[in-house]
């Protein structure tokens, strides 16, 4: 049973939400006590809000995953779990949301949970069928993940690296619907609507922004030897393209799990700007 919730709850899916920590790491705060606290909490909320916003998504598409070869195994669609018991830890979840919100104190950041489950729920109501807006919106999600974690900690994001995590939010929204395309694996009616050649097309567009915007964002640091973290930077991207380029579905989370070396590079390059930020 435990096994079935924690596949409910996508808790892998977490790691997405260690974008929360972002203002805070790249403003050289995050050894100040309140703002790590206020971070912790953040992450917590997000992280049980991304649950819920999972949940009504697998109660919204219950009957198409019956038929789908791998998403029938999803607890809601195989009757693991029961609607009454995944509406039940819905509204826990909610409970704790509140509370912690509550406990942090920021009512514009509340806002922004707020906005992200509204947001959400369009998207499954029927937003995930239109093309280009789909992605705007799994794009979005990365976006306020990384303002929510501004607005609880007191940091300031820079409009450059707001722009990163924008063109870079598209660049794994594009892949993933590219992958999902090519594979044929997933029953998305929005997938009869993109072709590879406009998906390849904008993909590469984001990616070079994405370069462009992190260079603009590093010489505008105040420690001017982040200029040296763009060449690890565009490495690291173009180890993420070459996964999406295989066999990969295209999904972040899956493609940086299953991938060791990745993962590693990504370790490596957080060791680099903190040494950068912290140390030197």
């Amino acid at each position: 049973m435990m096994k079935q919730l924690l596949k409910l709850l996508r808790v892998k899916h977490y790691i997405k939400n260690v974008l929360v920590f972002l203002p805070m790491f790249f403003g050289g705060v995050i050894f100040e006590k309140n703002r790590i606290i206020n971070a912790c909490l953040g992450f917590i909320a997000f992280s049980f809000l991304s649950s819920v916003v999972y949940i009504i998504n697998d109660y919204r598409d219950i009957e198409k995953d019956r038929n789908h070869p791998t998403k029938r195994n999803r607890p809601l669609a195989s009757g693991a779990i029961s609607i009454r018991s995944a509406a039940l830890c819905s509204v826990v979840l909610l409970v704790v949301i509140i509370s912690v919100s509550t406990l942090i104190g920021n009512y514009i950041a509340s806002a922004c949970l707020l906005g992200y489950l509204l947001l959400n729920v369009l998207y499954s109501m029927g937003l995930k069928n239109k093309p280009v807006i789909d992605v705007v919106i799994l794009a979005t999600g990365f976006v306020i993940r990384v303002i929510y974690g501004g607005l609880v900690t007191g940091v300031t994001i820079s409009k450059w690296l707001y722009l990163v995590v924008v063109t870079g939010s598209l660049y794994m929204g594009l892949g993933k619907r590219r992958n999902e395309l090519r594979g044929q694996t997933d029953s998305r009616e929005v997938l009869k609507y993109y072709n590879e050649s406009f998906l390849d097309k904008n993909m590469y567009v984001c990616v070079a922004l994405v370069n462009v915007f992190y260079a603009l964002w590093s010489i505008e640091m105040p420690n001017p030897r982040m200029i040296w973290t763009v060449p690890f930077f565009i490495v690291l991207l173009m180890c993420y393209s070459l996964d999406i380029e295989g066999d990969s579905d295209g999904d972040p989370v899956e493609v940086i799990i299953h991938d060791k070396s990745l993962m590693t590079y990504i370790i490596m390059y957080a060791v680099y700007v903190f040494l950068f930020l912290y140390i030197f």
